[in-house]
């Protein structure tokens, strides 16, 4: 199957989940990556079924509550966070839990980080895709904090899947086509966004920033990519109607650079 696009309920915000699910249906949308949040119907899996059936879009995938601004979500033990996420996933037919690698002051957590994200993909089914992340930097870059462990690039790490975000790429500074190239069969998950290399993750739209977002899928659809392409957008500051087209304008940047090319 060539790859899904689909919208990450994010990308709404600060709409709410259900209004995720109505715009992926109307744009044509593949389905929706469910990003754990303080709006309560991201964690019930019986409201996220009959949503996905009124719209007639399923969930492909779902982002554990793993970000800083989702500390207490789910509680605060780490891998029950990430056990919930895997139990939402199942419960709604999803295929993938996102999660970011340990802050560095969870330590047991990130001790056992990669050895505990395998056994559960080994006893749940589910992919656990680690995403790409960036040390955080101030304003003017002469100060850099490594927040996460073991590291936030997540290439050299034993995981066996990964998402990839172009948003993060951009902060990070990385080059986002070797790390596709480096990652290879283990790039199971994309999110689609775009930044300017600023100290802060910007999530443009794809086109709009420096990352190399259409080289990317052209390398994953030349390479036969099956996994999800997740529209990851920040729209926050925009009114509804620029939302709108903005979510349509990455539809279609995604659908055209993963369209085959003639011989």
């Amino acid at each position: 199957m060539p790859a899904q696009v689909t919208l990450s309920t994010a990308s709404v915000y600060p709409e709410g989940c259900a209004a995720a699910f109505s715009t992926a249906a109307r744009l044509g949308y593949d389905g929706v990556e469910v990003m754990v949040w303080t709006d309560p119907l991201t964690r019930e899996a019986g409201a996220l079924r009959r949503l996905a059936e009124h719209h007639g879009v399923p969930v492909r995938s779902v982002h554990a509550p793993t970000l800083l601004v989702t500390q207490r979500v789910w509680g605060t033990e780490p891998w029950g966070k990430v056990d919930r996420a895997v139990e939402l996933a199942q419960a709604v037919g999803a295929d993938t839990v996102v999660l970011h690698p340990p802050f560095r002051w969870q330590r047991e957590y990130a001790r056992g980080f990669a050895d505990g994200v395998a056994l559960r993909e080994h006893d749940s089914g589910i992919r656990l895709a680690v995403e790409n992340m960036y040390p955080w930097r101030a304003a003017a870059r002469s100060r850099e904090v490594e927040a996460y462990l073991p590291h936030w690039d997540p290439v050299p790490q034993p995981y066996d899947h990964v998402t990839l975000d172009l948003s993060h790429t951009a902060t990070a500074g990385s080059d986002a086509l070797e790390m596709v190239r480096r990652l290879g069969p283990r790039l199971a998950h994309l999110h689609l966004a775009d930044g300017t290399g600023a100290p802060r993750d910007e999530h443009l739209v794809p086109g709009r920033g420096t990352q190399p977002c259409a080289d990317v899928l052209e390398e994953l659809a030349t390479a036969g990519y099956t996994g999800q392409v997740v529209v990851e957008v920040g729209t926050r500051r925009v009114d509804e109607q620029r939302r709108e087209l903005d979510l349509a304008e990455a539809l279609a940047f995604a659908r055209l650079n993963l369209a085959p090319r003639p011989a």
